[in-house]
């Protein structure tokens, strides 16, 4: 499985060289990702990849120091495995890069919403509110009856209400790769992903891509 970890820098949009239509974009730094080991079904009852990234803590722990001395490779940030059989060539010490990925790859992006806070229904679960007229007072954002009568005098479990929104776990499928430049670890995917500038990434090879947006061969 191809896969590696970035953060997000921003949107912009670049242009179709056929059409000229112009395309939004995602901008990521992705990599280089330093493999720390890689995990068989036979020693650990499944297979994957354990890589490190970005630059080192400013005050790490020793355990997490100790993954990377064991090794003798230069500590990294972020220790995070990648599920799947390990792609040829893969070895301790070895760096995952950008160029994993072509342009016209179709891939998913994992990241973490923008937290919100605590808000209201309306902008939680997007209710219409009260009348703005006719004898409203003081109740336009209230989300209404949340209970039953005596029976059963309760409010049903996963009843829609206020509370905490957002700083969650997304996945976004199927975005398309539509530039790769190598020399600047940047990559340049289709519409919006997850997440504040600055916020980490997990890119990889899309897992449900439809056969009409598979990658092309070759």
């Amino acid at each position: 499985m191809k896969a590696i970890l970035g953060r997000k820098v921003g949107m912009t949009e670049l242009f179709d060289e056929k059409t000229g239509a112009a395309v939004p974009v995602t901008v990521i730094v992705a990599g280089p990702c330093l493999v720390l080991r890689t995990k068989t079904a036979d020693s650990d009852g499944y297979e994957a990849v354990v890589v490190g990234y970005g630059a080192e803590r400013r005050y790490p722990t020793l355990p997490h120091v100790g993954e990377f001395k064991k090794r003798n490779l230069e500590p990294r940030r972020i220790i995070k495995e990648f599920r799947g059989p390990a792609p040829e060539g893969t070895a301790p010490g070895a760096e995952i890069r950008v160029s994993i990925f072509k342009a016209g790859e179709w891939v998913d992006v994992t990241g973490r919403t923008k937290g919100r806070g605590t808000t209201g229904t309306m902008k939680r679960w997007n209710f219409h509110g009260a009348p703005a007229s006719h004898g409203t007072e003081k109740r336009h954002r209230t989300p209404g009856s949340i209970g039953s009568n005596t029976d059963p005098g309760r409010t049903w479990p996963g009843k829609k209400l206020a509370g905490r929104y957002g700083d969650e776990q997304v996945t976004i499928q199927n975005l398309r790769v539509i530039q790769v430049d190598e020399e600047n670890n940047l990559l340049a995917i289709s519409g919006a992903v997850p997440g504040a500038a600055s916020g980490l990434l997990f890119i990889r090879q899309a897992k449900r891509a439809p056969v009409s947006k598979a990658p092309p061969k070759g």
